[in-house]
């Protein structure tokens, strides 16, 4: 028996960011798996997603209403949803930040994901039952220097979550967020990047764990707040970090 033995979950932006790794623990965990992102309108990349990832469904609809639409005409039901992005972390300083980049970072990690959890909870109120899970970060736990736009906006992102799971908690709805830093994946820690061993060994000595994170790692967190047995948790970021927030 799986987690999510039956249940339906869509994944947004599934080439990004945790995306994979959350696609296949899923899968593994016997979820039937929808993965949305925008490339799959092209049906060559749709389908090399779907064969990387054995059994998943790639849908390209960006639009929040129409992508639950088709998931619920298709699956008749949706019972989580994994809040996925991959907005990149652009440096600099205070003085020198362009504020359209901190606009475009709000608009990704905020009001896009705010959209998408509004569609698809209209769906989950009806039945009185849904998991939502938000890919955020560890950052706002500590902040980072030279980073201040994408913190704060990952930071407005944990606060949406728990605002939102304490309006949706009589509903049988759960709302969190998961909180990687330091854990490898192909938007923020691609393996190119940790191929430098130079780099690769400047950034763990900043890790109490000495070592990076496994993709597998973080998506087993996924799996849990997706599951049953997390009807008791809501409202939170749960920091996948190494010790480090």
């Amino acid at each position: 028996m799986g987690l999510l033995d039956g249940n339906v979950v869509l994944i947004v932006h599934a080439t990004e960011f945790v995306g994979g790794a959350v696609t296949d623990a899923c899968l593994g965990e016997g979820a039937t798996v929808i993965a949305q992102d925008a490339k799959f309108q092209d049906a060559a990349q749709r389908q090399a997603f779907e064969d990387a990832h054995s059994g998943v469904i790639g849908v390209g609809a960006e639009d929040p209403n129409a992508l639950i639409q088709e998931v619920i005409s298709g699956q008749g039901r949706l019972d989580g949803l994994v809040a996925n992005d991959g907005f990149p972390a652009i440096r600099a300083k205070v003085e020198d930040a362009n504020p359209q980049d901190m606009r475009d970072g709000l608009e990704a990690m905020v009001v896009e994901p705010f959209r998408l959890i509004g569609s698809a909870v209209r769906h989950m109120k009806s039945v009185g039952y849904g998991r939502i899970v938000v890919a955020s970060s560890a950052v706002p736990f500590r902040g980072l220097p030279n980073y201040g736009m994408y913190v704060t906006a990952r930071g407005a992102q944990n606060s949406m979550v728990l605002s939102l799971s304490r309006e949706l908690a009589k509903t049988g709805i759960t709302v969190n967020a998961v909180g990687p830093n330091f854990a490898k994946n192909p938007t923020y820690f691609p393996d190119e990047l940790l191929g430098n061993e130079d780099a690769r060994a400047k950034i763990e000595s900043n890790i109490p764990m000495g070592r990076f994170g496994e993709p597998e790692e973080v998506a087993s967190v996924f799996t849990y707040l997706l599951s049953k047995n997390a009807g008791f948790v809501t409202g939170h970021c749960i920091p996948v970090a190494g010790g480090w927030a």
